[in-house]
């Protein structure tokens, strides 16, 4: 059996762009697209990923302490980043927004929210998620 690490530990900085408006150093952000976080609201907080660890405009790199562990896993079904995800059979992880009788974004229903999809997926490929 191959041994596995996650690709980054809490706490760790991780290097993704910035995205709309940029992103202001100590504030909130959340996914607002693969590779990419945006300054988190109220409207997106199940998105949230981290802290901003400086200023950055728009499409600038910026580092951000991750909120959780980043892991690699296979998609069962496509993920969209941002999208919060669950396990799902064969050790992979399924999009909560995609699985049947749940609700977008509804993180109280009854799939539990292992985490927050950081890339985007095709069935049977891998994705980066965050574990919250």
């Amino acid at each position: 059996m191959p041994g596995y690490m996650p690709k980054h530990m809490p706490g760790d900085t991780i290097t993704v762009k910035a995205g709309t408006g940029g992103v202001v150093g100590g504030q909130r952000v959340c996914v607002s697209g693969p590779g990419i976080v945006a300054t988190a609201t109220a409207a997106t907080k199940a998105k949230y990923v981290g802290v901003a660890a400086f200023d950055a405009a728009l499409n600038a790199d910026v580092t951000m302490y991750g909120r959780g562990m980043v892991h690699i896993s296979v998609a069962s079904g496509a993920i969209t980043a941002g999208d919060q995800v669950t396990s799902a059979d064969g050790g992979k992880v399924a999009s909560i927004a995609a699985a049947a009788g749940a609700a977008a974004g509804d993180i109280n229903n009854a799939r539990a929210v292992d985490g927050i999809a950081l890339t985007t997926a095709a069935d049977g490929a891998a994705v980066e998620w965050m574990a919250i």
